[in-house]
Formats: C-alpha cells, structure tokens, sequence
C-alpha cells in the first residue's frame, strides 16, 4: 500500500473533539440506544417558515446559479445595514466577503492575515476551531485562561497584558462565546483595544452569538470602540441565531485591501455562497426578529432550568448570559467523564480540555428542558453529578 507524505500543516492539527463526539452519539443511535446529544451547537428549533419561504421563491425565480464572488449586493447591503445598527458603521457593502458558514469565514481570514511563525493569542476556554485554523495557516499559539475568573475577560486582563507584546499578530475574541456563554464587559473589550493599539496587533471578533443573550445584556462589537475601526475583522453568520445551520451562510466584514486580499482565498476555494441561500439571508436580516426573540426566550429558559437543577445536586456552575452552553465542572480528566457520560449514561457531551480548559464539560442545551431532565437524571444515576 501506498504511504502518503503527509503535510506539516494538517499532521499538527487534531480532529474536531465535538464531531467525534457527534459521531460517537450517532453511531449508539444507529445500534438503537437512546443518546441524549448535549454535544451539539445546533439549534434545535426549525428555520423560521418566512426564510425558507424565501429561499423557495428565489428557487422558482431561477436564482441557482453563480453569483458575485463576494456576495450578492442585496445581501451585502442588508448586512452593512444590520453592522451599522450595531455601531459598526465603518462597513459599506465593499467590506463585505458573504461566505458559506461563518467557519469559511473564519478560515479566510487566518489564512490571509497570519502565517509561518506569527503568534495568534486566544482565550481559554475557545473554540476548538479557532486553534486548528491557526496551525492550518503556520501560526504559532499563546493562551490566556479565563475559567479562573468564572470565565470573564475583565479580571483576566492583567494576565491578557502579560502575554500580548509586539510580537502579538493577532487576537481571537468571542462574546458570547463558545463553550462558555460569557459575555464580555466593555471594561473588558476596552482593555483588549488598548492593548491592540498599544502593541499593533489585530484583533477577530467572532460575534456568531451576538443575537442570543439573556438577562438584558446588549454585546458590544468590538470594531464600534475608537481606535478598532481599522484593526477589528468581525465575523458573524446565519447558524445559530435564524437557526440555519445546514444552510451554510456567514460573512466577516473588514477593511478593503483585507476583503480584496482574502477574496482570492474564497475565489480560489468556494467560488462564492449558495445563490438562493443568499436570498433568504436577506429576509433572515430583515423580517426575523420576532421569531428570533422567540428562540432566545426558550434558550434562556433552558439556563435558568439548569441551573437550578444542577444547584440543587450542589454543583455550582456559572451561569451563562449569552450563545446556548454552559460549562459544567467534572473530574480533572474531563474526557474520561465524558467517557463514561456517553458509554453509561448514554449523554453526550465535550471535554473542556478540547477548548483548552481541562476539568469541564461543555454542554448545549439547544435540546427541550425535558430531554435536559432526561440528561440530569442519566449522570446523576451513573454517579457522574
């Protein structure tokens, strides 16, 4: 058989831990086991019916084939639209790249801005993609954890300051984040800006989760702060908050000459998003609110229900304020209890230590409180709470 040389850029990188896992929960499923999937970051709600009816009138309008590179222009407006009510005023359709799903997005951007031996910083517990896309492209990593500091940036700066320098190239920010559901402060988000420009470096807010947050809580973007206008890519998408996960729809906006840069990458590769699915973004920007309000309710219902209940087993957790997880604290050897979460009791779930946390479980629960019931009474039978 044939031995391949493989590349250095793709044997640094480890598989998603959330799709193996994903994986390991439809496999048990597929030999008839009964697998509460707490795994996931997928809305479990359906695509509200006015997009998909979009996206089935611009079918029968015969929008099937390619469009613009960059995104159709009907899209790209109502994005610079809704960038603008989020103080981001600083985007024309210009600074716009449509992209199918926000991780494409993601991955152009590492790809034009970072490469062999520049230092990407992020902040513990990430997103496991956030660290493969940086090794993808040759960057070497920095961490800062936050799970010390119940997972806000605020307290954390002093450590933040300690670890950026001006050999920095770039920052990942995510708020509300993943695994975590915190929302950053903007005390917080203005020590990253004066770290930034004091140190030269860029800075990525990912900002998927921006439209799900509970208790009130307004998310600043970063790119609104003075001095971020130039320095802030920020990357957002369709997934989570319409609930349009398989549709695959996301965009960053960014000055020009990165846009112009990053558009070769994406040409190169994707040649541009599905035409129709463009088409139901627009009703999605513009004709959704409501239906999103709705989801959000139902989310922040599922929080306050898990966190009485794990309280009232004595396990404290900190309390989400934005995105659907919730970071649950486990053994040292989180994936051994995840092991045995999914093996005994049949729930699925993703060790910390695969977002650089060891010692939690991340859990999302884009799942109904009772199938959430359903999970709590599993681990606790199992002895896992």
């Amino acid at each position: 058989m044939t031995e391949y040389d493989f590349t250095d850029r793709v044997e640094r990188v480890s598989p998603s831990a959330t799709l193996a896992i994903s994986n390991k929960a439809a496999e048990l499923e597929a030999d008839g086991v009964d697998v509460v999937d707490l795994s996931v970051g997928e809305p479990d709600f359906d695509t509200p019916q006015n997009i998909k009816d979009a996206a089935e009138k611009a079918l029968e309008a015969g929008e099937t084939g390619y469009t613009p590179s960059s995104g159709i222009p009907g899209l790209k407006d109502a994005i610079a639209d809704k960038l603008a009510a989020d103080g981001l005023d600083q985007y024309g359709p210009e600074n716009i790249m449509v992209t199918p799903g926000g991780k494409q997005a993601l991955f152009e951007l590492f790809q034009t801005l970072t490469q062999e031996g520049d230092e990407v910083v992020l902040l513990d517990p990430a997103w496991v993609s956030y660290e493969a896309m940086a090794k993808i492209a040759g960057a070497d990593l920095e961490r800062v954890d936050t799970a010390a500091h119940d997972f806000q940036l605020e307290p954390a700066l002093d450590d933040l300051a300690e670890t950026v320098s001006d050999e920095t190239d770039l920052l990942v920010v995510n708020s509300p984040g993943n695994p975590h559901g915190a929302v950053y402060s903007d005390a917080a988000l203005e020590g990253v800006r004066d770290l930034a420009v004091e140190h030269d470096f860029l800075v990525i807010s990912d900002e998927i989760y921006k439209e799900i947050t509970y208790d009130d809580v307004e998310v600043t973007s970063l790119g609104a702060l003075d001095g971020m206008e130039d320095r802030t890519l920020t990357l957002n998408g369709f997934s989570k908050a319409y609930a349009m996960t398989g549709w695959r729809l996301g965009y960053f906006a960014a000055p020009e000459s990165v846009v112009d840069q990053a558009g070769k990458v994406h040409g190169h590769s994707v040649s541009c998003a599905t035409n129709f699915v463009q088409h139901a973004g627009i009703e999605a920007l513009e004709n959704t609110d409501e239906a999103v309000e709705e989801m959000c309710e139902a989310f922040e219902e599922r929080r306050d229900f898990l966190v009485e209940e794990f309280e009232s087993r004595g396990v404290e957790v900190s309390e989400p304020k934005g995105a659907f997880y919730m970071m649950l604290p486990v053994d040292d050897d989180d994936q051994a209890w995840c092991d045995a979460a999914i093996s005994d009791a049949h729930v699925a779930t993703v060790p910390g230590s695969a977002f650089g946390t060891p010692g939690y479980a991340r859990i999302s629960y884009a799942n109904s409180k009772e199938r959430l019931q359903e999970a709590i009474d599993r681990l606790e039978a199992e002895d896992l709470l």
